[in-house]
């Protein structure tokens, strides 16, 4: 992005939304935001971000990145997730900003190289009860998993993870390093795997798919927590232990032009399932078109479902299932989702 001060004020613009609209769970991330949206020298280097990403994730992603690496440097003691002892609570711009311009080459690099990719394995308890509703349907408890925008793909491996409802109880795998919480809203009660899938084939299409052996994608990963997140450090770290195990096909470039294929391949005997979080939003209007047309194309020969947890401007993301069969598609709505997926509220009837 050109550094003219109408591009500037457009960065201004950006960090003051994202106060508005993003940084209630981190008071770092607010103040830091509220002196960017002030700051022109700050501005020049955030500019540097690569068209269509978000400017404040990718520039705070950017300087945790080095802070992780540095946490001797004295704006880490600021951060809850570095600090040794308690974080300090007067005002961190002034290290912020220093630090900023004199790592500047470094952030630029960042800026420049990578993408925000956050692989949240919470929204998986979201996702779960969708897959439920899928096993109600299929006449094959044998599942064939195409993800878009798997990022690290770890969201591929919610059949591996171990699931604890409370009163609406535990699902999945009791011993897996990764035990995650679903906390429900609302009367209504969603569907879960009465028996639990056999997946037969897990495939990640992905613009820049992470690899997580590489350590740098790893910290890169971890750099897009928030400082104040240390519950979500905590649960990447164990995900990255449940994929260890695992080789996933994650397969980089555009998803509409890979899915053709990889539906093609998808195993014949099992019940091939498509699946989306916080992805759509890097499609444009006919992108998203052109991906239904497609998969309708493709349920000429074989029925599939598509699973989807996006937020399109709504309060809350949307939890949806369509099932495409025969070229005819069918839509429900299932559930209002927070963001990170702290809670889901059923609302479709069963």
């Amino acid at each position: 992005m050109a550094e003219s001060q109408s591009n500037l004020e457009k960065v201004a613009e950006r960090f003051r939304r994202f106060v508005t609209q993003e940084t209630a769970s981190s008071p770092l991330y607010t103040r830091l935001s509220l002196a960017i949206a002030a700051d022109p020298l700050v501005q020049k280097i955030a500019a540097h971000s690569q068209p269509g990403q978000p400017i404040p994730n990718m520039l705070f992603g950017a300087v945790h990145y080095l802070l992780l690496q540095d946490s001797a440097a004295p704006l880490a003691a600021y951060y809850p997730d570095l600090a040794s002892g308690k974080a300090r609570t007067d005002d961190p711009y002034p290290l912020f900003q220093a630090f900023c311009l004199e790592n500047r080459a470094a952030i630029i690099e960042l800026l420049e190289s990578r993408l925000v990719q956050t692989n949240e394995v919470q929204r998986c308890t979201c996702l779960l009860p969708a897959f439920g509703l899928v096993m109600q349907t299929a006449t094959d408890h044998r599942l064939a998993l195409i993800e878009i925008g798997p990022s690290a793909g770890l969201n591929l491996l919610w059949d591996q993870y171990y699931y604890d409802y409370g009163a609406a109880g535990s699902y999945g795998n009791p011993d897996s390093p990764l035990h995650l919480k679903g906390v429900l809203r609302g009367e209504k009660r969603p569907p879960f795997p009465a028996q639990w899938p056999t997946v037969v084939s897990r495939v990640g299409l992905d613009l820049n798919p992470l690899d997580l052996r590489d350590p740098q994608n790893v910290l890169w990963l971890r750099a897009l927590i928030w400082p104040e997140h240390l519950e979500r450090a905590a649960r990447l770290q164990r995900a990255i232990e449940v994929d260890s195990s695992n080789r996933l096909d994650l397969r980089a470039g555009n998803a509409l032009e890979l899915l053709p294929e990889a539906l093609e391949e998808a195993p014949a005997e099992a019940t091939l399932c498509l699946y989306h979080s916080f992805t759509l939003n890097q499609f444009t209007p006919q992108m998203r078109q052109e991906l239904r047309m497609l998969v309708a194309d493709f349920s000429q020969r074989r029925p599939v479902f598509m699973i989807s947890l996006e937020s399109q401007r709504e309060a809350f993301p949307l939890l949806s299932l369509t099932s495409f069969n025969r070229g005819e598609t069918y839509e429900q709505s299932l559930a209002r989702c927070d963001p990170h997926g702290a809670w889901l509220e059923w609302q479709a009837e069963l």
